[in-house]
């Protein structure tokens, strides 16, 4: 599988949270299934994430747990498409924007804020892809600290759930 960073696509609707971000980043890959909606692409991807991520999400709760933060549970946790409404949790994050092309999630605590992007588009050759977009505010110093350990773990995480869950 083919995954490749870019910048953030302009046409995203988190292009304007992102300008400003304390990280971001995008992977771009193609898109095995162009005729299912964003939503639907972030739940088939994300259902078959690789357990040693869920491994590293319950990790990860136990921990925040310590310092007062929320268990966010693990991230293949759903029920049917179309049973979301906006504000609504889809595993780990908050539904904040659905249309058939884009899907927005975010999660908002004391210590940071953030949004991914789920968002089909087309390469120059007309071919579907899929771009993974995520943008992070940190609030507080605690949502530096967190980000120091997460954002390099991040960059291995999202290529990996992709690599994965966009087998056909």
């Amino acid at each position: 599988m083919n995954i490749q960073t870019q910048s953030i696509p302009a046409e995203s609707k988190i292009q304007a949270f992102a300008s400003d971000a304390d990280f971001a980043d995008c992977y771009v890959a193609p898109n095995p299934w162009p005729e299912l909606s964003a939503l639907q692409l972030f739940m088939k991807t994300v259902g078959n994430t690789p357990g040693w991520v869920n491994l590293l999400m319950r990790l990860r709760n136990r921990i925040v747990a310590l310092l007062g933060l929320k268990n966010l549970g693990v991230l293949n946790e759903f029920k049917p498409t179309h049973a979301y409404q906006i504000g609504e949790r889809v595993g780990i994050f908050t539904l904040l924007y659905n249309s058939e092309s884009e899907v927005i999630l975010g999660d908002l605590d004391k210590h940071l804020e953030v949004r991914l992007s789920v968002l089909k588009t087309q390469n120059s050759h007309g071919s579907s892809q899929l771009s993974i977009s995520t943008a992070v505010h940190e609030h507080n110093a605690l949502g530096k600290i967190y980000m120091l350990f997460v954002g390099p773990i991040h960059k291995i995480i999202v290529p990996a759930v992709l690599r994965r869950g966009l087998k056909t």
